[in-house]
């Protein structure tokens, strides 16, 4: 991916990638929001245990295709595997950033 992405996301990202859930957290707000499978997890201590969970489930990879930013939101959309029914997916995670850091994250097909 060429594009040049806003810190937190592109902290999010290698995050990530690392699989740190920890460091996933420290990329949002305090009161920041995840809304992912129909669920919404808010909060940097709900955000944490949601990525820790669903990793634990899913033991997924994540891997980005391509980028877009219109203002404070930021698009990326992936190509994700794991141990999920049809064993990949392309998603498009929609980021809100404000002051540095991610206020909301929606993970959609």
């Amino acid at each position: 991916m060429i594009i040049q992405l806003p810190r937190p996301v592109a902290a999010y990202l290698a995050a990530e990638k690392a699989k740190n859930a920890e460091l996933v957290a420290l990329c949002f707000h305090n009161d920041a929001v995840v809304r992912d499978e129909g669920k919404e997890h808010r909060g940097v201590m709900a955000i944490e245990a949601w990525y820790r969970d669903a990793n634990a489930q899913y033991r997924f990879v994540v891997e980005p295709l391509d980028a877009s930013i219109d203002g404070q939101t930021v698009v990326v959309r992936t190509h994700v595997t794991g141990d999920f029914p049809g064993g990949e997916a392309d998603l498009r995670c929609t980021f809100e950033v404000i002051q540095d850091r991610i206020r909301s994250l929606e993970i959609a097909p």
